[in-house]
C-alpha cells in the first residue's frame, strides 16, 4: 500500500468510524445472514477478517442455534451477532438462547419485528438491528428503540422488497440520523461503499460476495453458478396470478425457476376446474420451493434448487479466502478516495 491510499485508507477509516465503533470491528462490513451458507466457518472467517458477521438462525432450533453459537465462539474471539427470523415460532426462545449465550447484538428479520421481541432482546442486554423497506418503517424502528438499521433493496439476494438500494438510501440516509444505518443491496465494490458511506451510512451488509469465499461450506457447484454468473442471471421470482401471490426471492435462474412458472400454471387451472380450493392452490404454490435452498447449497443440486444471490453476483468470479475480500472491499473504496482527491487538486484553483 502506498503512502498516498494508506492515508485515504485513514479518510475511509474515518468516514466508516461510527459503524466501526458500533460493530466492534476494523471494517464496518456486516455479512449478511444467509441460510444453510451464513454458519460458523463463514461467520468466524467473516469476523477474524475484520469484519461482522452473522450467523443465519433460519429454522434452527434452539439447542441446535446454541451449539451454533457455541462452535463459532470457539473459531472467533472477535464480536458477531445472530440473525432471527421474527415469524419463528421459537422467536422467543431463541431470543432467550442469544442472552444466555452472551450475544451481545441480534439482528431481527423477515418483516417488522414485534416491539415485544424488541424489548425481549434489550432485556438480555443485547442491541437489536432491523431493516428497513421504507422511511416510515425505519423511523417507527427507532422509535421502537432499535439500535441500528439496515436498509436492504431489492438487488439483493433472497426475499426482497420492490425498491432500489439507492432509492432507498436516498430516502433514509439523509433523515434517519439517530442510529447508525447500515446499506444493503446489490453492494459488489468499494466503490459502491464509498458512496453509502458519503451519503451518511456508518457501513453496509453484503452476502452475495461472501458465498465463494474458501471458508463457505456451499457446495462447490453451488460457487461455480455463482462464478458463472452474470447480474441480468440473479432475477425475483415470478407471479403469474395475482390473486395467488409469491413473496418474491431473487436467485440465479434455472431449471428450477422454469419450472416454478410451470408448476403456478398447472395449479391455478386445477382451481379453475373446481379441483382444488383457493387456499389449498395457494399452499401447493408455497410449498414448491420447500428444501430447495438446502438442495442447491449442500447438496449441489444447482438445476432444480434455489440459487438465491443477489445481482452483485456478477462481481463474484473466482474463491477466494474472506479476508481477501474484505481487504479488496477496503481498497477499493481508498483508492476511489484517493483519485477523487487527486482530481481536487489538478483543478484549476484548488488549494496546494
Amino acid at each position: 500500500m502506498t503512502p498516498d491510499v494508506a492515508a485515504a485508507r485513514r479518510h475511509l477509516d474515518r468516514l466508516w468510524d461510527r459503524g466501526r465503533a458500533f460493530l466492534g470491528t476494523e471494517v464496518a462490513i456486516m455479512g449478511g445472514a444467509m441460510t444453510w451458507v451464513s454458519e460458523r466457518n463463514l461467520v468466524a472467517a467473516i469476523s477474524n477478517g475484520g469484519g461482522f458477521g452473522v450467523i443465519a438462525c433460519g429454522s434452527l432450533s434452539p439447542d441446535r442455534l446454541a451449539e451454533e453459537i457455541a462452535q463459532t465462539r470457539a473459531l472467533t474471539a472477535r464480536p458477531f451477532g445472530v440473525n432471527l427470523i421474527t415469524m419463528h415460532p421459537d422467536l422467543d426462545r431463541h431470543i432467550d438462547v442469544c442472552g444466555e449465550m452472551g450475544v451481545r447484538t441480534v439482528v431481527l428479520a423477515g418483516g417488522l419485528p414485534p416491539s415485544a421481541a424488541v424489548r425481549r432482546v434489550k432485556d438480555t442486554g443485547a442491541r437489536v438491528v432491523a431493516f428497513a423497506p421504507a422511511l416510515v418503517i425505519a423511523r417507527k424502528l427507532v422509535r421502537m428503540g432499535v439500535d441500528a438499521i439496515v436498509v436492504e433493496g431489492m438487488e439483493a439476494g433472497g426475499h426482497i422488497g420492490p425498491v432500489a438500494t439507492s432509492v432507498l438510501a436516498q430516502e433514509i440516509l439523509p433523515v434517519v440520523t439517530e442510529v447508525p444505518v447500515f446499506v444493503a443491496g446489490g453492494i459488489g465494490r468499494g466503490e459502491a461503499i464509498l458512496a453509502f458511506l458519503e451519503m451518511g451510512a456508518a457501513g453496509v451488509q453484503l452476502g452475495t460476495r461472501f458465498v465463494c469465499a474458501t471458508e463457505c461450506i456451499a457446495h462447490p457447484r453451488f460457487k461455480q453458478a455463482f462464478i458463472r454468473a452474470e447480474a441480468r442471471d440473479a432475477v425475483p421470482s415470478l407471479q403469474i396470478d395475482q390473486r395467488f401471490p409469491v413473496i418474491p426471492v431473487r436467485a440465479i435462474a434455472n431449471e428450477g425457476t422454469r419450472r416454478f412458472a410451470v408448476f403456478q400454471r398447472e395449479v391455478i387451472d386445477r382451481f379453475g376446474r373446481g379441483e382444488i380450493g383457493q387456499k389449498e392452490a395457494q399452499l401447493e404454490i408455497e410449498h414448491y420451493w420447500a428444501g430447495a435452498l438446502r438442495r442447491a447449497v449442500v447438496e449441489g443440486d444447482i438445476e432444480t434448487g434455489s440459487l438465491m444471490a443477489g445481482q452483485s453476483v456478477g462481481m463474484v468470479t473466482r474463491v477466494q479466502p474472506v479476508a481477501e475480500i474484505l481487504a479488496e472491499l477496503a481498497t477499493q473504496a481508498a483508492i476511489a478516495l484517493k483519485r477523487r482527491d487527486d482530481l481536487h487538486h489538478a483543478l484549476p484553483g484548488a488549494a496546494d
